[in-house]
């Protein structure tokens, strides 16, 4: 996708920053639960620490989706928001089902890969729809 609008180009500045500190955050805090082994109010902080920039990443997305004012791009984006909540909900929805029958343990690093696949499914829907558009003879 493109980031030729005014709308793409606030959404990079927004999104530099995020996914940095996220990285910082993360190890940051990593580093702390191997070495300090905090327990109580410290524990829940660091451990719900990572998870802020990734709901900021979130507003960051929703604010780029309401900013957009090409109207192609903006149904674009829905479209691929769409397909991302929909490959992530199936995915829950099957590893739910496959963990309430037995079939496999429950796992908090499988639920954690939430984002990343919601993330992936959607830039996959971004480049299957510019690659349909490609081969329509479109410019997309």
């Amino acid at each position: 996708m493109r980031m030729n609008t005014a709308a793409g180009r606030r959404y990079l500045r927004r999104f530099w920053p995020t996914i940095i500190s996220y990285v910082v955050v993360l190890f940051g805090c990593i580093w702390a639960l191997r070495h300090w082994h905090p327990t109580g109010a410290a524990l829940v902080v660091l451990s719900v620490l990572p998870a802020l920039p990734i709901i900021a990443m979130i507003g960051v997305m929703g604010l780029y989706l309401l900013e957009e004012t090409d109207e192609f791009l903006r149904q674009r984006i829905a479209t691929s928001m769409l397909v991302g909540t929909g490959v992530l909900l199936a995915a829950v929805t099957i590893y739910a089902f496959l963990t309430n029958g037995g079939a496999i343990e429950a796992d908090a690093d499988v639920l954690m890969m939430g984002f990343p696949l919601w993330c992936a499914a959607w830039g996959a829907a971004q480049c299957v729809m510019s690659w349909r558009d490609r081969i329509a003879g479109g410019e997309a």
